[in-house]
């Protein structure tokens, strides 16, 4: 296993495959599958060590750890311009920002 191993895992299940895959975000093309739900987190996070093993024996760049990054809390996104128009007009009505309603609408989504 990696030591001080911060990336970021999920295990979920498969149904197609009839068991748990467990995955890590910072390597999208990995995957284990496992009877167990901590056994596809065991063996996700093994396939990880020997892949980031390898880029640092070949002196290739290995991924940072979401949770080690700085986020900066700002981001662009590109909206068509009648879908601008009426969240401008709905902040408005609310007597808000445009940001400050895309903040509140965004985290009423987070999954």
């Amino acid at each position: 296993m990696l030591k001080n191993d911060h990336y970021t895992y999920r295990v979920t299940w498969a149904d197609e495959d009839g068991e748990y895959v467990g995955l890590c975000a910072e390597f999208p093309g990995l995957s284990w599958l496992a009877g167990e739900p901590e056994a596809a987190l065991r063996g996700i996070r093994r396939v990880v060590a020997d892949v980031v093993a390898d880029l640092q024996a070949n002196g290739e760049p290995v991924p940072e750890a979401l949770a080690l990054k700085n986020y900066s809390g700002r981001f662009m996104v590109r909206i068509p311009p009648d879908l601008h128009r009426r969240l401008t007009q709905e902040a408005a009505e609310a007597g808000v920002s445009l940001n400050r309603l895309a903040a509140d609408k965004l985290s009423r989504n987070q999954g």
